[in-house]
């Protein structure tokens, strides 16, 4: 048997153990009072609102200690977290709402303003109320009586639709326990590490890079509202966070403040990285602090955390992902589905226990992303070296034809992160007259020149893989997770050339 409700057991071995830190106040709460919360919130939904199993809750609001009360409510009730993007304009949110049709609407005191603007069939709530919720609950109230499957949903979260609307991610119960296992098992977690998360709750990762996996195990996450680098790198220090993790932007802004070089950082066993390659000076720079690097990779509809670089090849094998975490199949195919040898480019299909069952009320979108066999298909274009490591090449649509020639932006990006200077780069395809697509570049750093840029792209790439425009910027555009917006950068290189 596989248990979903987490906390129960927890409170139990370890009741006064710290579960949850709330960043800004150092408010502490145990795995007796999370489970505690949880059984008396989840009642009170059920009786307050009628809520059942498989019913969705909403939530509109920024990180917060209420979020996880109706996480781990939801655990125990059957019921489905719905966590929605609060950056999003009033009509994008509709579509999001119309799509997961959530029983109850949780509002942070800053969304509570975009309330008027929603068309939602359960009532709109204050997420304020959560803590009145549990303290009216009668004293010996419990949770509903209800035993979620593995199978059962337990969270909805939407991708980031860059190709299209956004696709509701269903993420089940043994989604969760089976990505938290092999978190464990990869990264050797312990019940003593403590970290934090300052991950918005609408992406992936503000759950299942670190917080579900320690909530299994019985580690500590202090929880921010929001990234702040100074705050971070101070508290590092102040409260002995043993493992940090993030995106390469996030590392940077770390690793470019004063306050770098005014922490030790002892307390770290290493950080994971994870979104992109992160460049390699930037690893040298956390490796000279100390702090080894671990590269990552995943996705929403896989895990989250699908592969792991051990801390060991960080440098002797830049830009690789490492190998598949214990519970994951994979296999590298061509476009007729054939397995390719060793330094191939091919498509990522994983398989295994933490594969989403599919995508919320659309069964065209779950049948093209998985096969008969149960492969998720990833999109994402990979090469495995002859010893196994992993290098993502690109995303199969990503990828463009110059003159009959397949280009990768990742091989071009990571040759332009070699330049002395280079912060950020970025490649997209654009329309060319006479090869079809051309490569346009855009980058950000120091002391750079367009023609020096030029000439080092063409000292190490083949003609075709050049980039014909190169645009330094102060800064590339980024999503809510930190990754550069490459569909930004290719709307704004189509108006400027109108």
């Amino acid at each position: 048997m596989i248990r979903t409700d987490w906390t129960e057991r927890h409170a139990l071995y370890t009741p006064d153990a710290p579960a949850l830190v709330w960043a800004p106040t150092g408010r502490i709460y145990t795995y007796a009072d999370l489970h505690q919360q949880g059984e008396r919130l989840a009642y009170q939904l059920q009786a307050e609102y009628n809520l059942k199993p498989g019913d969705r809750i909403g939530v509109l609001a920024e990180n917060s200690v209420e979020h996880v009360q109706l996480f781990i409510a939801a655990q125990k009730a059957g019921f489905v977290l719905v966590p929605l993007n609060y950056r999003l304009t009033a009509s994008e949110l509709q579509y999001l709402i119309d799509d997961s049709a959530p029983s109850v609407l949780f509002l942070g005191k800053a969304q509570a303003a975009t309330a008027p603007h929603l068309d939602a069939a359960g009532p709109h709530i204050p997420l304020s109320k959560v803590a009145g919720l549990i303290d009216d609950a009668p004293a010996h109230a419990q949770r509903p009586d209800a035993s979620p499957a593995l199978d059962d949903p337990l969270m909805i979260l939407y991708t980031s639709g860059t190709t299209g609307r956004p696709k509701g991610a269903i993420i089940s119960h043994g989604m969760l326990f089976w990505n938290a296992v092999n978190t464990e098992m990869r990264l050797d977690l312990t019940s003593a590490d403590r970290s934090f998360n300052a991950a918005p709750f609408y992406h992936t990762g503000g759950w299942n890079v670190l917080l579900t996996p320690f909530l299994l195990h019985g580690a500590t996450t202090h929880l921010y509202p929001d990234f702040d680098a100074d705050t971070l790198l101070r508290d590092c220090d102040a409260d002995a966070y043993s493992i940090l993790w993030g995106v390469p932007t996030m590392l940077k802004l770390m690793s470019d403040s004063p306050v770098f070089d005014e922490v030790t950082l002892d307390a770290i066993r290493y950080a994971i990285v994870g979104g992109e390659a992160m460049p390699e000076p930037l690893i040298r720079t956390w490796q000279a602090k100390g702090v080894p690097i671990r590269q990552g990779f995943g996705m929403t509809e896989v895990g989250v955390n699908c592969f792991s670089l051990p801390a060991r090849d960080a440098l002797r094998k830049i830009g690789s992902i490492g190998f598949p975490n214990f519970y994951i199949d994979t296999k590298v195919v061509d476009d007729d589905g054939t397995e390719v040898p060793p330094n191939t480019t091919g498509e990522l299909l994983m398989r295994g226990p933490v594969v989403t069952p599919g995508y919320w009320q659309d069964t065209d979108a779950t049948a093209e992303a998985i096969d008969a066999d149960s492969w998720f298909h990833t999109g994402d274009l990979v090469e495995v070296d002859e010893e196994g490591y992993f290098f993502v090449v690109g995303r199969k649509k990503e990828m463009y034809i110059s003159g009959g020639e397949n280009v990768y932006p990742a091989e071009i990006e990571a040759v332009l992160h070699e330049y002395d200077g280079v912060d950020e780069a970025a490649v997209v395809g654009v329309p060319d007259d006479q090869w079809g697509e051309v490569g346009a570049a855009f980058v950000s750093g120091t002391g750079l020149d367009v023609e020096a840029l030029r000439t080092h792209c063409t000292t190490h790439l083949a003609r075709y893989k050049v980039p014909k425009y190169i645009e330094i910027r102060d800064a590339l555009p980024k999503g809510h997770s930190g990754k550069i917006q490459k569909t930004d950068l290719r709307e704004q290189f189509s108006a400027a050339q109108t």
